[in-house]
């Protein structure tokens, strides 16, 4: 979300998505709070440092590390406080994913934690308790409330094709196989009953990442094509849900609504599922985050989402 007022980011989200409101991040606050600053923050025995050159893994925690961490912190007490007369029903809370997150910290020598297998490894396990801890006690502040589990993989698409570079700049780092990677994966997505990964590039893994045990996945539906059909279509068959983003991200007219549902429409009947098991099975959600929108059209994007969602029970002409 847009912004620096964590109160205000969470009176925005529970006013607008009342049946699946969210945690909001501000990485307008400077990169304590951005993808990298905010899920180092929940990482167990593994310090970081903000370096010029991004998050690196030192070998004891920082004052970088300790602003992360309040941040986040500040960012729960607006929450836990929005909801003093009533926890919501249910609460999507985001991270970044083990691969996204071994791109975007560096080990101690300047290389990417993507080079190391072992670090890789290690920021999974630490990864997962830290989110292990964090659901916990978002469970004792909000009790009764259904906390879904968002994994942020923006990166994985580069690390399955051997995409991300080298330290240096002139090579490319080696992917790993596809086990490797659904393991991985599973093995964060496994501290959550309810859970989501989300990928909004082209070309999204939507098969490994059911096979990893995603409950949902989360794409851009504006950029699927028919490449994509068998995989969603699978995953759907197999029982998970669909985030699809239709809503533009950045500031933008959005008055044509049937316009934005319209992909939605269309993917549907490409996979050739009936029409009553739509409304069920996808949540509307903007194409990617609104971190770069103006505060007037992050909330009409919200606004937006759930307009086009309660449309979505509504037989098409």
């Amino acid at each position: 979300m847009p912004g620096i007022d964590p109160d205000e980011a969470v009176r925005v989200v529970l006013g607008e998505l009342p049946d699946l409101p969210f945690l909001p991040e501000l990485p307008a606050r400077g990169p304590h709070a951005d993808l990298a600053g905010r899920t180092s923050a929940l990482l167990v025995d593994l310090a970081v440092d903000l370096q010029p050159t991004g998050w690196r893994l030192v070998p004891r925690v920082s004052r970088d590390g300790r602003r992360a961490r309040d941040l986040l912190a500040r960012d729960l007490d607006a929450l836990e406080g929005a909801t003093q007369g009533g926890p919501p029903a249910a609460l999507k809370v985001q991270a970044a994913g083990p691969w996204t997150l071994a791109v975007l910290l560096e080990l101690q020598r300047g290389e990417r934690a993507l080079s190391d297998p072992g670090a890789v490894d290690d920021l999974a396990s630490s990864l997962a308790e830290g989110l292990r801890r964090s659901l916990a006690d978002l469970a004792a502040r909000l009790p009764g409330t259904r906390l879904v589990l968002q994994l942020d993989e923006p990166s994985l698409p580069a690390v399955l094709g051997g995409g991300v570079p080298t330290a240096s700049g002139f090579g490319r780092l080696r992917s790993p196989d596809g086990q490797r990677a659904r393991d991985v994966l599973s093995s964060v997505l496994s501290v959550a009953v309810d859970t989501v990964v989300h990928c909004c590039g082209p070309e999204p893994p939507v098969e490994l990442l059911h096979e990893a045990g995603a409950g949902a996945v989360s794409v851009d539906a504006t950029v699927l094509t028919r490449r994509d059909d068998d995989a969603i279509g699978v995953a759907v068959e197999g029982g998970s849900g669909l985030l699809l983003g239709v809503v533009p991200a950045v500031d933008a007219r959005l008055s044509d609504l049937s316009a934005m549902l319209e992909p939605v429409r269309v993917l549907w009947r490409r996979l050739g599922f009936g029409h009553d098991r739509l409304p069920t099975t996808v949540v509307v959600t903007p194409t990617c985050g609104l971190a770069g929108a103006g505060p007037a059209h992050a909330r009409q994007a919200l606004a937006a989402c759930t307009e086009i969602a309660r449309r979505l029970g509504e037989q098409p002409e």
